[in-house]
C-alpha cells in the first residue's frame, strides 16, 4: 500500500491545525503529527529543559520521534501539520518521506493576510506553544517579515506529487475529497 504524507504550509492562523484534524477524520488510517502539541507538553511539563536561544531542538527531537515511529512502526498516512514555510527545510521533509515510499502532498495556505489579522485578534488559543514570541501577532508580523524580505519562498508543483492551495475556507471540503481520493486510487 502507497501511503500518503500531506504536508501543510502557511501562517499562523491559516487553517493548517483545522484542516489537519478534518482530514484525519476522513482519511481512514491518518495520523496527525503536530508540533504545537509538542510545544505545550515541553512548556507545561518541561519548561527548565526548553532552550533559552536558538532551535528548539527538543521539540524538533520529540517530533522526530513520533515521525519515525508512525512511518516505520505503522501503515498510516501521515499529516504534518506544521508551518513548513522555509523551503529548503520543506524539501527535505519531502526527499525523506519520498525516500520511505511515501507520496508527498503539499497543502498551501495562501489565506490573505487581513484575515489572518482578524482570526488572530479573535483566538482563544493557547499562547503556551510559544517560545520566543510572547503573542501570536508577534509570530505573525515576523512571518510578514521573512516573507517581505523574500527569505519565504511559496511551495511550486515540482516540489511534491501534489499540491493544493487553499484561498479560503470554502475550499478546504473538495481538497479533502480529492486527498481521499488519492489514497483510495493507490
Amino acid at each position: 500500500m502507497k501511503r500518503l504524507a500531506i504536508i501543510t504550509v502557511g501562517k499562523t492562523h491559516s487553517g493548517k491545525t483545522t484542516f489537519a484534524k478534518a482530514l484525519e477524520k476522513e482519511l481512514a488510517n491518518s495520523v496527525v503529527v503536530d508540533q504545537d502539541n509538542h510545544a505545550e507538553f515541553l512548556h507545561t511539563y518541561y519548561q527548565s529543559l526548553l532552550p533559552k536561544q536558538g532551535s528548539n531542538t527538543i521539540k524538533y527531537a520529540i517530533t522526530q520521534t513520533i515521525v519515525n515511529h508512525a512511518v516505520h512502526e505503522t501503515n498510516c498516512h501521515i499529516i504534518l501539520c506544521n508551518s513548513n514555510r522555509n523551503r529548503r527545510g520543506r524539501l527535505r521533509l519531502i526527499e525523506y518521506y519520498q525516500n520511505q515510499g511515501f507520496h508527498c502532498v503539499l497543502v498551501n495556505f495562501e489565506l490573505p493576510d487581513h484575515i489572518l489579522k482578524v482570526r488572530i485578534a479573535e483566538s482563544r488559543r493557547s499562547t503556551k506553544i510559544l517560545r520566543v514570541a510572547s503573542t501570536f501577532d508577534e509570530v505573525f508580523s515576523r512571518q510578514q517579515s521573512e516573507t517581505n524580505k523574500g527569505d519565504i519562498i511559496e511551495p511550486t508543483e515540482e516540489e511534491a506529487d501534489h499540491l493544493f492551495i487553499i484561498k479560503n475556507s470554502d475550499g478546504i471540503p473538495s481538497i479533502i475529497r480529492e486527498i481521499v481520493d488519492l489514497a483510495v486510487n493507490f
